[in-house]
C-alpha cells in the first residue's frame, strides 16, 4: 500500500508471507492469488468499507461472534456463498465462525487493532495487528455481504531487528 503526495510515493506498507501464493490449499480449492479482479459497484465503496470495518472490529477485534452470520450469506452445501483464500481454512464460514468461537470462548480475540481501511467498489482492504503479527487482509463484497477473503499474514520483528524507527504501521 503507498501513500502519495503531490504525485510521488512518500510512504508505503507491505505484508510478506512465506509459501507458493499459486499452490491449491488442501482446506479449499483456491490459490492465494485466484478470484475476480473486476472492481464494481463504485458507488457502494462507503457501505462496503463501512461493513467490512464493522466486521473486522466487531469480530475479529472485538470478539463478538453472535453478529458473524450477518456479515455474510448462509452457507450451502458447497460453501461457495463464502470464498477463502487463506490455506489454512475451507470455503464456506462454519471454519472461520468455529476459529473464532473457539478463541472466544478462552476470552481472545484474534487481532488487537484496525490501522487501516481502504476500499473501492467491491473490493476492502484492511490492514490490522495481532500480537507480534501484521494481518493484510482483502475481502469482495457482494450485496451487502462479505463473499470472499485473501489474506497474507507477517510476524512483526523485535524493534531491535528493525531497519527503520516508521513501525509496521
Amino acid at each position: 500500500m503507498f501513500r502519495f503526495e503531490n504525485g510521488l510515493i512518500v510512504e508505503q506498507w507491505d505484508n510478506l508471507q512465506k509459501n507458493d501464493g499459486n499452490a491449491v490449499s488442501d482446506k479449499n480449492s483456491n490459490t492465494m492469488l485466484d478470484g475476480p479482479t473486476f472492481i464494481s459497484d463504485l458507488d457502494k465503496t462507503e457501505a462496503n468499507k463501512q461493513l467490512v470495518e464493522n466486521f473486522v472490529k466487531d469480530i475479529l477485534v472485538g470478539g463478538a461472534t453472535a453478529t458473524f452470520d450477518s456479515y455474510f450469506n448462509p452457507d450451502d452445501e458447497s460453501g461457495s456463498n463464502y470464498i477463502q483464500h487463506n490455506p489454512g481454512f475451507p470455503n464456506g464460514t462454519a471454519g472461520v465462525k468455529g476459529y473464532l468461537q473457539g478463541l472466544e470462548g478462552k476470552g481472545e480475540s484474534f487481532y488487537d487493532k484496525l490501522h487501516f481501511v481502504h476500499g473501492e467498489g467491491n473490493f476492502v482492504l484492511t490492514l490490522s495487528e495481532g500480537g507480534t503479527t501484521a494481518y493484510f487482509d482483502l475481502f469482495r463484497v457482494e450485496n451487502g455481504k462479505i463473499v470472499e477473503h485473501w489474506d497474507v499474514i507477517q510476524e512483526i520483528p523485535p524493534e531491535d531487528e528493525w531497519k527503520n524507527s516508521n513501525g509496521k504501521f
